[in-house]
């Protein structure tokens, strides 16, 4: 059985993985000001737009993620001649539509695809298996990495979902955002009162950051730090702890919002590599999407992984 994956834009994971392994990208469509950007993790429409500088601008975009028309055809003129069986692993339904669109897709697909395989001689039956990961950002790769092994190993499709619902259920997202009058802007914006006035100014006035986690599809903050710096530190410091705690997905997924050479400088940085060198971790470095970044502003950090439940201590 050919099986096959499709994620959403802001699903942060390297281009150069997405590409050897034949990953779909469902884009979505980010409107600043005049500019229109085309979400698909093209690293050279990241770079567009971070060349463009438009700061704290931003926070006004509009976002419209990828409609139930666009997935069906996606899946009727490409995904369902390539594949037998596709899984679409999407962010945290309780943090974009994207998630409702393709469930909703998912039914057109799965009545028309016989009119579209069998003039290529196709007779097979087609699986279209769509699956929330319960978290965002860098927090929905261990995911993705895991169907991609999964698949490599030839489990069948009942087995995958079930152990990427496992996974989904245990994946930690983690950010520490770099400006708080910029996620308050965006959360007025759309409306999430997350973020108050006084939290903003007396956070930017004692530089105090707060780590935001998401999980089991709750995005929330978990901890606070005094200055940038020390909160990279101190996230980084966090991440190496659970690599050699042990994780369910041998991999470190790390995004940043900006150019990406800039993220291995970062404080801390260089004791999360030892820690996943010395424990067979691969650790994965992603430019954050823009969607990302509209959403939490440029400059933010995230990582992403899979473990036990366990407790956090900032």
């Amino acid at each position: 059985m050919r099986m096959g994956l499709a994620i959403d834009a802001s699903c942060d994971l390297p281009q150069d993985f997405l590409q050897q392994h034949n990953i779909a990208v469902m884009p979505i469509a980010v409107r600043v000001d005049q500019s229109t950007f085309k979400d698909n993790r093209d690293p050279a429409e990241v770079q567009r737009f971070l060349s463009l500088k438009l700061g704290s601008r931003s926070h006004s975009a509009e976002t419209e993620p990828c409609s139930v028309e666009d997935v069906q055809k996606l899946f009727l003129e490409k995904l369902v001649l390539e594949n037998d069986c596709v899984f679409c692993l999407t962010i945290t339904a309780t943090r974009s539509p994207i998630y409702e669109h393709v469930v909703k897709a998912s039914f057109a697909v799965l009545k028309h695809y016989r009119q579209v395989r069998e003039p290529a001689g196709m007779t097979g039956p087609f699986l279209m298996r769509v699956m929330d990961t319960r978290s965002l950002f860098a927090g929905s790769a261990p995911c993705v990495v895991e169907a991609v092994r999964l698949m490599q190993a030839d489990e069948t499709p009942a087995a995958i979902r079930e152990r990427l619902a496992y996974i989904a259920e245990n994946s930690y997202g983690y950010m520490l955002p770099r400006d708080l009058y910029y996620l308050r802007a965006r959360a007025k914006k759309k409306g999430d009162r997350s973020v108050g006035l006084f939290s903003a100014v007396l956070g930017s006035t004692l530089d105090i950051k707060p780590l935001l986690r998401g999980y089991r599809g709750d995005t929330s903050p978990v901890g606070k730090v005094r200055g940038w710096e020390h909160g990279c530190e101190t996230l980084f410091q966090y991440a190496a702890d659970r690599v050699r705690a042990g994780l369910l997905v041998p991999v470190m997924c790390t995004a940043y919002g900006g150019d990406l050479d800039e993220l291995p400088k970062l404080p801390g940085y260089d004791k999360l590599v030892q820690a996943c060198e010395e424990h067979g971790v691969t650790l994965m470095q992603a430019p954050m999407s823009i969607t990302g970044m509209v959403n939490v502003g440029e400059g933010a950090v995230t990582i992403g992984f899979a473990a036990e439940e366990h407790p956090i201590d900032f």
